[in-house]
């Protein structure tokens, strides 16, 4: 057994030596914690995303960015044989642009725009009501901070771990944001 005066030593030069992290960026905590309602009132376990390169979308019915749930359903159509998921988040944050219910929501973006990615029933994004999910995300996207409009992006990786966070005006099509897709794939 090391004594203490031994393992005082060992450890600082480990300090010292930049050999010792108490948590690199790898393993830190994933968003994906915690269980969230879907859209039809079932539960999700967020951790059964892990694995998965998941892209988290917040959405809303009545938005200029509405039409991206257009290229959203086609980015999920082209890569979730990969292992891409896609999770929409309909909120009502901003300029009360999700004003209807869960089904309304469901039925608008299954027969305007054949949504099969998993949607989640209505929730906040933003401000004090928000949910655990999107606490984490804000907090540790880089950069940090409140979601700024509907249709803001955060891509995760396989790990769980944040890779990427897009402004609303990045459309789903958008080279960077498939690039980074791609190469999370």
């Amino acid at each position: 057994m090391l004594s203490v005066q031994l393992l005082k030593c060992v450890l600082s030069g480990l300090v010292v030596g930049g050999m010792l992290t108490l948590m690199s960026s790898s393993e830190a905590a994933s968003p994906l914690v915690g269980t969230m309602q879907r859209i039809d009132g079932s539960s999700q376990d967020l951790s059964a995303y892990q694995g998965k390169v998941v892209l988290i979308v917040n959405v809303a019915s009545q938005c200029g960015y509405t039409s991206q749930y257009a290229g959203l359903q086609k980015l999920y159509e082209t890569y979730k044989d990969k292992g891409l998921v896609i999770l929409g988040f309909p909120a009502n944050d901003f300029g009360a642009q999700e004003p209807g219910s869960d089904g309304e929501i469901a039925a608008f973006c299954a027969t305007t725009y054949g949504v099969t990615f998993d949607m989640f029933a209505k929730t906040s994004v933003k401000g004090a009501k928000k949910t655990p999910l999107y606490q984490a995300l804000t907090e540790s996207a880089e950069p940090s901070g409140e979601v700024g409009w509907n249709f803001e992006k955060f891509l995760l990786g396989r790990d769980g771990q944040i890779i990427g966070r897009y402004k609303s005006s990045v459309g789903p099509e958008d080279s960077k944001l498939v690039a980074a897709i791609e190469a999370a794939l």
